[in-house]
């Protein structure tokens, strides 16, 4: 069965243009419009969203998605979090709580900005399951299944947790260099990573250190996301070696 992963948001926490309509260095093209990260994997009726960004009710509306079965979540930040009461009509729709995955942190934060989600607060019922990702875990049942491989990898302050699945890893927010000697990350197909600037970030990785961990790697093909208003889409295609390509939103690739 066929697996696809689709770039719903790859924009950086303010997004493309920002609020007050600033591009910074993006020229004002499709390519260039970001919301804010977040990622689907479908494989048949399997329909696992990896974070739930702000933006993700216009994200899933324009990549014409119909349903949402799990949520992985990377960290506990806004940009990541903020969008997880959108869900609920999926709830309504299947009659079947929402299974959310994360480290134990970022589920006390939703618990506690969410409250009302993960338990009943009358008339309202819960809608989320809460579970602790394991360092590997399956979702799915027979060949709708994926297997997913977690590690924790260094966020600024906090730590974010990167998945490995169907020879693809997804490390969406991460400064960590030391990924770069992670045995497990070999031989992938696809490496999905942070690239936020062209600067070096107390949280994130700069376009030369996305680079270094590409080249120490070694996957067929990366793809940069979070990518903040200072890197435009046309500047990085010509910078890029051929295997390393700018995600835009709705991207979508087989796995």
């Amino acid at each position: 069965m066929k697996t696809f992963l689709t770039i719903l948001g790859c924009g950086s926490s303010v997004g493309v243009p920002r609020i007050d309509g600033f591009w910074g260095n993006c020229k004002k093209t499709k390519k260039n419009l970001r919301t804010r990260c977040s990622a689907i994997i479908e494989r048949g009726s399997n329909s696992i969203l990896i974070d739930t960004s702000p933006d993700i009710k216009s994200q899933l509306l324009s990549n014409k998605i119909k349903n949402i079965n799990t949520v992985l979540f990377t960290h506990e930040h806004a940009d990541q979090t903020n969008g997880l009461f959108e869900l609920r009509p999926f709830f309504w729709k299947n009659k079947k709580k929402i299974q959310v995955y994360a480290n134990s942190y970022t589920l006390s934060k939703l618990k506690q900005s969410h409250a009302y989600l993960f338990r009943k607060i009358s008339p309202y019922p819960a809608i989320i399951k809460s579970n602790i990702v394991k360092s590997k875990f399956t979702i799915g049942q027979k060949n709708e299944k994926i297997s997913f491989q977690s590690f924790n990898v260094k966020h600024g302050y906090t730590n974010s947790v990167a998945y490995i699945f169907q020879d693809t890893a997804y490390i969406s927010d991460c400064n960590d260099l030391s990924i770069a000697k992670l045995k497990k990350l070999k031989d992938l197909n696809f490496l999905i990573i942070d690239c936020l600037k062209l600067e070096k970030h107390r949280g994130h990785f700069s376009l030369s250190e996305s680079l270094y961990i590409h080249n120490s790697i070694r996957p067929k093909k990366t793809i940069l996301t979070n990518l903040h208003h200072d890197l435009d889409y046309k500047f990085l295609k010509k910078k890029l070696p051929k295997n390393v390509i700018p995600a835009y939103d709705g991207l979508k690739i087989r796995l």
